[in-house]
């Protein structure tokens, strides 16, 4: 049986990504390792890098007044601020409020940072459509990370910085208008250890290949069948489909498993270019996709978080979204602006290397 549709609007969007970059072969170079195995295994050709003044909060705020340049509101108007994140730079202060601070958002909100590794800014996603929902007010949800990975670890060849937000609301608000809706929404998960860090701990470990079937797979196919199921869809019924990408290989298996065809993953996979922003992963694929989608496609998003659980959305494109794409960056404009690092810049601006 169909489950009732949420029908909450998407107003804005926006990203962030950082313009330094490092290619898998420099990392390569350093540990005297085969580029074209890490490549290989890996499905990444390079990864995005802070600048030495940036942060996941410095990213969370540049994709915020992105989103509330093309969402057409004041910032008053929003009711609540969620940021999902596991790189956060306070292990006790919020990066909420500081987004709600630089954007100038009502001192009467609901907020919070979330932590569910990567899947904590689909989380926010969720409360903010169901704040919207209930209140029928207006919630910006981000997804910010600058990922670590030890020296010489898989995730050192993975690990990518950015950022997107969202902005929701039951009812689109006098002068602004509906980019895409949100129909339903459906979540799995378990207690699964494939990856952690423990607290005091600068870099995450990880249960290596165990990430793979009984983790990223289990959750994200779990995820994906659930909701359709709930739904009533097919992988045929949607034009866009995006999934986490803890790397460049994961969600192009899952699609197939799936039954979903490469070209639906057209816009939303970016992996090979900016490596795994963590909690912006499957955030970032999605405002991709809302850059080059037409009114009245369905898109289907998956995300992933280790320890371990998925988030799918069912969506709708709506008329706004082709104006809205022009009032702010688009994803793969900066994507495409980047300047590459060698390895011991690329270790002084991920605070590896102190100088």
């Amino acid at each position: 049986m169909m489950t009732k549709k949420l029908e909450v609007n998407i107003l804005g969007w926006g990203a962030y990504i950082p313009i330094y970059r490092i290619k898998i072969d420099e990392i390569c170079l350093e540990w005297g390792e085969d580029p074209s195995r890490w490549r290989k295994s890996l499905g990444l050709n390079e990864i995005s890098v802070p600048a030495l003044d940036e942060d996941s909060t410095t990213f969370a705020v540049e994709a915020a007044r992105s989103a509330v340049k093309r969402a057409q509101i004041s910032p008053n108007l929003i009711t609540a601020i969620y940021v999902g994140t596991e790189s956060k730079p306070y292990a006790v202060k919020p990066t909420a409020t500081i987004v709600a601070a630089a954007i100038n958002a009502s001192a009467r909100l609901s907020s919070a940072d979330l932590e569910f590794a990567c899947k904590a800014g689909t989380e926010a996603m969720r409360i903010c459509i169901d704040h919207s929902l209930v209140n029928k007010t207006v919630s910006l949800a981000i997804g910010a990370d600058s990922a670590q990975g030890k020296p010489r670890d898989a995730l050192e060849y993975s690990a990518g910085a950015g950022a997107v937000a969202f902005i929701f609301s039951k009812g689109v608000p006098k002068h602004a208008e509906s980019a895409a809706m949100v129909l339903h929404h459906f979540s799995y998960v378990t207690d699964t250890p494939d990856f952690w860090r423990c607290n005091g701990r600068k870099y995450p470990s990880h249960a290596e290949r165990f990430t793979g079937a009984p983790a990223y797979f289990k959750h994200t196919i779990n995820a994906a069948k659930g909701l359709m199921e709930e739904v009533g869809t097919r992988p045929s019924d949607y034009d866009h489909v995006v999934f986490h990408q803890p790397n460049g290989k994961f969600p192009l298996k899952a699609a197939k498993i799936l039954g979903f065809d490469i070209k639906q993953l057209k816009y939303g996979f970016l992996a090979d270019k900016i490596g795994n922003t963590y909690a912006a992963n499957a955030m970032i694929g999605l405002a991709s996709i809302l850059d080059n989608a037409n009114p009245g496609e369905k898109i289907l998003m998956v995300s992933y978080g280790s320890g371990a659980g998925s988030d799918a959305f069912d969506m709708m494109t709506r008329e706004g979204v082709q104006v809205k794409r022009e009032l702010a960056p688009k994803v793969l404009d900066l994507i495409s602006k980047k300047k590459y690092l060698t390895y011991g810049l690329y270790a002084k601006h991920k605070g590896k290397l102190i100088m």
